[in-house]
């Protein structure tokens, strides 16, 4: 893509209402507009985030064998009132009537509406176990939405749900996402720390939560610095027993500050070269909630020996949206974001120096094209503008790797070729820069 005829408006000033980093250069960065309070747009850099994250997402829930569906963003509330939770929900679910007096709700999560599904379709346990997810636009009406999207009324979700025979199928699956999730958001160049949680409004006596590191986090935790090293982030775990295994290990030793019995246990467990304290922000959920949902809503299966009985189901949700804010706040400086590789909006930046110099721009039209033919996906800054404010908006997007092309080296055939994380800098022929960009 070049800058110029892309859709980027950066802004060298830092709004007023932002108060986090994420918020701050997200607004900066071009990456979204706010419409409302807690509402915002998406414009195409935002976007191309977005979809990076959820395209992760869907590709590690494909292996942990979840299957993708889409559900509406407008529900009835009869299956909340058979649930009960339509009046137990509180102020947070927007309700309205439509034009023929129905009651009917914006989702702010799922768990009616998939049982339902399910029980139409499924009657045999044979066909189980089974889990359903979609990426799906969510709205709950925060009193206080702040901090950009980290806590907005609309929000980017994958809510996903599983369906097993019994309890022991059912936190067997539970263990399965735990392990997937912690996969996807290394991918995502991210660490998850794990915590026991509250399972709150959705139900059921099994949570856990997903923190991730951050200076703006809303709580204090602290954890096995082990966690980092765990094989179950990056091999295959071959069997349930393997993966059982790998939940225990990584459940066992985390735990809130402020949950004083737990802390006690995790100062008794943990060598004291291993504790980390830090800040988290909240990036997943996950719950097993039992037969509160089908036995409110009759979702039945004949088991083994003929009998109907309800399904067992849990919940599992990411915030994609949210995610994007997460991740900005765990990496970025005074000058910008710095997006892990496989997010960022583009592969590499490159700057033309001098537009009206034809030597250089013919060079920067053939790297380019070069980039564009190496799958790089490349962004071309060939703005007629100073070159600090070139150099300002690159670190502020935050792109993997910069090269810079000038007069002065290209007498030389030579580029400047910055990796926005470590911030070196190298001259590098132009012919090998971008073999140096792919080997990273």
């Amino acid at each position: 893509m070049r800058w110029s005829r892309y859709f980027l408006p950066t802004m060298k000033d830092t709004p007023a209402e932002a108060q986090i980093a994420s918020h701050r250069y997200m607004l900066r960065a071009g990456m979204v507009r706010q419409n409302a309070a807690g509402i915002y747009t998406w414009l195409p850099m935002g976007l191309k985030v977005l979809t990076k994250i959820a395209d992760i997402v869907r590709d590690e829930q494909a292996r942990a064998g979840a299957n993708e569906v889409l559900m509406p963003t407008i529900q009835s509330a009869e299956l909340w009132q058979e649930s009960g939770r339509f009046d137990a929900y509180g102020p947070e679910m927007l309700r309205f009537e439509d034009r023929h007096g129905r009651t009917m709700l914006y989702g702010p999560t799922n768990e009616e509406m998939i049982t339902d599904i399910f029980k139409r379709d499924v009657q045999s346990y044979k066909n189980l176990p089974m889990n359903l997810y979609h990426i799906q636009w969510k709205f709950r009406d925060e009193v206080r939405p702040r901090f950009g999207v980290m806590r907005g009324r609309e929000f980017l979700m994958k809510d996903g749900y599983s369906f097993d025979v019994d309890k022991e199928a059912a936190e067997l699956a539970y263990k399965k996402v735990f392990i997937s999730y912690l996969r996807t958001f290394r991918r995502l160049g991210l660490t998850a720390i794990p915590m026991q949680a509250d399972t709150g409004p959705i139900g059921g006596d099994l949570s856990h939560e997903f923190l991730i590191q951050a200076e703006t986090g809303e709580s204090e935790v602290f954890f096995d610095s082990a966690i980092s090293g765990d094989k179950a982030f990056t091999e295959d775990l071959t069997n349930d027993t393997e993966l059982e295994a790998a939940f225990d290990r990584l459940t066992a030793a985390y735990a809130r500050t402020d949950e004083t019995h737990e802390a006690a246990l995790f100062d008794a467990e943990v060598p004291e070269e291993r504790k980390v304290v830090s800040r988290g922000v909240e990036v997943g959920h996950i719950f097993y909630f039992g037969t509160k949902y089908s036995e409110a809503l009759g979702a039945t299966v004949s088991n083994a020996d003929g009998k109907d009985v309800p399904v067992h189901m849990g919940s599992y949700g990411i915030g994609v949206s949210r995610l994007v804010g997460g991740i900005i706040e765990a990496n970025h400086d005074d000058d910008g974001i710095i997006w892990p590789t496989e997010i960022a909006p583009f592969g590499v930046g490159i700057i033309n120096l001098k537009v009206d110099d034809e030597g250089c721009t013919s060079a920067c039209d053939q790297l380019y094209a070069q980039a564009q033919a190496a799958g790089l996906d490349p962004l071309l800054d060939d703005r007629d503008m100073r070159p600090g404010g070139k150099f300002a908006d690159m670190e502020l997007i935050g792109l993997p790797w910069v090269i810079t092309i000038g007069p002065r080296g290209l007498k030389d055939g030579m580029a400047e070729l910055k990796n926005r994380r470590t911030g070196e800098k190298q001259d590098v022929a132009i012919a090998d820069v971008l073999a140096k960009v792919s080997a990273g």
